[in-house]
């Protein structure tokens, strides 16, 4: 024992089984009672015995087995009801083998003697190998989540390699444009731009604004040369922190400018709301 703790999980269940005897007995049980951590330690230890005496199997004895041993009882009975005859002088008698159960019987108590301690062994092994399955079990949880946390953090990275990389495509193409888009009356403090390709169909926004009210959101729109406006991002922005994403669009759309309007929250299909940024392309 170490400052009076055990140093040895297993002298938990040996006490549990009764395997432990004279001052290691003592010295648990003194221990226990002052210290909660080691006390439910032994608490566990009485349950997990307890466990295993009911994970034994039932045996039930045969009806002939019943019979057999009734019938051994029953003579038993008669022959102590039955007066013994006078014992011969010990000059008149002659030496002879001995009866059965007399010579038995030394030999059923040694094998007793012999198998007390073998069960006791026994006991003591499967709470050992059932105390080391825990844990390892432990150990293999605390594993398992190592790697999953370890493969979260390898496809994040992935995907911000990805995406630099595409960011790096768009920012490299020919067609690319990068617009900064300009405040209108009522525009929340902030900056916003744009990159465009066209060929890619590849649009991607970089922005710094002052959150909408808790009902509203702002969206970004592509205004194309012809048709109608094109969604290309619903964001509530987060107080200090920059906005940045990359959104597939249709390709070969010539765009005639980009506007952020303020919508109500989830956005809309097409703008309802004022136009608060906006950028014309030439």
């Amino acid at each position: 024992m170490t400052n009076g703790h055990p140093t040895r999980e297993e002298d938990f269940d040996l006490y549990a089984l009764g395997a432990l005897e004279g001052d290691e007995k003592l010295a648990i049980e003194s221990h226990a009672a002052a210290c909660a951590d080691c006390a439910r330690k032994l608490a566990e230890a009485r349950g997990r015995i307890a466990i295993i005496g009911l994970a034994a199997p039932d045996a039930s004895p045969s009806p002939h087995a019943r019979e057999k041993l009734l019938a051994r009882i029953r003579a038993s009975s008669s022959t102590a009801a039955t007066p013994a005859p006078a014992a011969a002088p010990a000059r008149d008698r002659q030496p002879g083998p001995a009866s059965p159960a007399t010579s038995s019987a030394p030999f059923a108590r040694w094998w007793a003697a012999a198998l007390a301690p073998i069960g006791v062994a026994l006991a003591v092994a499967t709470v050992i190998l059932w105390s080391q399955n825990a844990k390892l079990k432990s150990q293999l949880d605390q594993l398992t989540a190592q790697v999953a946390q370890l493969r979260d953090s390898a496809s994040a990275q992935q995907k911000e390699l990805e995406e630099s990389q595409h960011a790096a495509d768009l920012l490299a193409a020919r067609d690319t444009i990068v617009v900064p888009l300009a405040p209108m009356p009522g525009a929340p403090p902030g900056t916003a731009r744009v990159a465009y390709s066209s060929h890619m169909g590849m649009l991607m926004y970089d922005g710094t604004l002052s959150p909408p009210p808790s009902d509203k959101c702002y969206q970004l729109w592509l205004i194309p040369a012809q048709g109608a406006p094109i969604n290309a991002g619903v964001f509530h922005p987060t107080p200090g922190e920059t906005d940045h994403w990359m959104m597939q669009m249709p390709a070969g759309v010539t765009p005639k400018a980009f506007a952020i309007t303020l919508e109500p929250a989830g956005g809309m299909p097409h703008p309802t709301g004022p136009k608060l940024l906006a950028a014309a392309i030439s």
